[in-house]
């Protein structure tokens, strides 16, 4: 069985985050949501990974690299638009070959893997598997309609009235059944070629989709509250440690893992928290679900509920919570009350002022 990861697309409900770095290496507990996906499909025995990639190709390349370091083998196959996830499927054909194949879009995120799922879809053989979930809102998803035996009956891509609210999760299972499926559909509306479309034909043909619905933690971490929920989940499970330098003035409390070459200075941390390498934490409170990525310095700030990437400063800047902080992104606080705010904020950024 081979896997096919999805890492292109735009990223558009990031920005301007994204503007600049792909939103699968946008990193949660300060590692890329996309070595996640990676690590899972390796403890689930998929070593054969085809990673499909955008106009961030390079930096995917750069982080990934040929998978020695996951213990696996990775390919690189360049989708030159975003057209669909059953379009990735088209251009990956060669690649697939005549395998099973395991389809995770990389921005995705499933506490406890996807082991079980894999081990059920070998010993079955369906020709398609398919995760779902219940949802609050099942507009914003693929949506799958179950009849009163539990089979699949219909699906469709982000309906503007759906027929219930169990979503599809972005991990998909197919047996080569598929690559007939895909060359059979049509664009939809959106000019995409839809996954959905292609696992309704399946059904419609008379084909095995075998519907798994879990009821554990996932989340599509394509926006920041989804990214920082992510964040905080994962935190609650990391290893306390100090490897760095923490003196005798400050205080860590719980979860709270100081990563080698941290120093941490007349502060107070309260876990679940991280604080990257070489980063330095002086005269500031560390409030829990938070990330500090490598290289950063905060100094007489207050930041909870947060993610701050690499390289960033924030000194003086009162209290932070909530917020997702790009790299080397520098907050300051002013030494009196401005008459005026002077604001530098790339395009498609959100900005609330109080006061």
């Amino acid at each position: 069985m081979k896997a096919l990861v999805l890492a292109g697309g735009t990223g558009s409900r990031l920005r301007p985050l994204t503007h600049t770095s792909a939103k699968q290496l946008v990193p949660v507990a300060n590692k890329p949501v996309l070595f996640y996906a990676i690590e899972s499909l390796v403890a689930a025995g998929i070593t054969d990974i085809g990673i499909v990639t955008g106009d961030t190709a390079a930096e995917i390349r750069a982080a990934v690299g040929d998978g020695s370091a996951f213990g696996a083998r990775v390919s690189y196959l360049p989708q030159g638009r975003p057209l669909g996830l059953a379009h990735a499927v088209l251009i990956a054909r060669e690649w697939l070959d005549d395998d099973d194949f395991v389809m995770y879009l990389g921005d995705n995120f499933i506490v406890g893997g996807i082991g079980e799922l894999v081990d059920a879809f070998r010993a079955l053989r369906p020709d398609a598997g398919i995760l779902l979930t219940k949802v609050a809102d099942p507009s914003a998803f693929g949506v799958a309609e179950l009849d009163s035996s539990g089979r699949v009956v219909n699906l469709e891509e982000k309906p503007a009235e759906p027929r219930g609210d169990l979503a599809l999760v972005g991990v998909y299972l197919f047996s080569p059944a598929v690559h007939e499926a895909v060359r059979a559909i049509s664009p939809s509306a959106r000019g995409e070629l839809e996954i959905t479309d292609a696992i309704q034909w399946l059904v419609d043909h008379g084909r095995s989709v075998r519907p798994t619905v879990i009821s554990g933690y996932w989340k599509d971490t394509g926006n920041v509250t989804d990214m920082l929920e992510v964040n905080r989940s994962v935190l609650e499970g990391i290893e306390p440690a100090a490897l760095g330098t923490v003196d005798d003035a400050s205080e860590l409390v719980g979860r709270v893992r100081v990563e080698p070459g941290a120093r941490v200075v007349r502060s107070r941390i309260v876990g679940p928290a991280v604080i990257g390498r070489d980063s330095t934490v002086t005269d500031a409170y560390i409030g829990p679900s938070t990330s500090v990525e490598r290289d950063c310095v905060i100094t007489g700030s207050e930041v909870e509920f947060s993610i701050v990437l690499g390289g960033s400063r924030i000194e003086h800047a009162g209290r932070i919570e909530g917020s997702l902080i790009g790299r080397d992104v520098e907050v300051t606080g002013a030494r009196r009350a401005p008459r005026a705010h002077r604001l530098v904020l790339g395009d498609h950024s959100r900005v609330r002022i109080s006061g």
